[in-house]
């Protein structure tokens, strides 16, 4: 049960994680004036990712790091997820 709630609240932070990381990406790109849509962000968050990514590296030489943190708090998010999976069909062969 502990290892659960851990997983879950692990689970929980990085998706609350991811989309701080979203908002600050989409906030990031319209400060430079470039064309983005709040209505569509949880559709278009890969491209506006990949847009912040590219800018970034064309004003500095490299990759700002909220692109980092909207990659590696998905991908928490999404072990997480295996993991709950996992155990409960663990737990539904015990």
């Amino acid at each position: 049960m502990n290892y659960t709630i851990f997983a879950a609240s692990i689970g929980a932070a990085a998706v609350i994680w991811h989309i701080t990381a979203t908002l600050m990406i989409y906030e990031s790109l319209r400060k430079r004036s470039l064309k983005v849509s709040f209505l569509f962000l949880r559709f278009l968050a890969p491209k506006y990712a990949s847009q912040y990514r590219e800018v970034t590296r064309k004003e500095t030489g490299k990759t700002g790091p909220l692109f980092y943190h909207w990659i590696v708090s998905i991908n928490a998010a999404l072990v997480a997820a295996i993991l709950l999976i996992l155990d409960q069909i663990i737990q539904g062969r015990s």
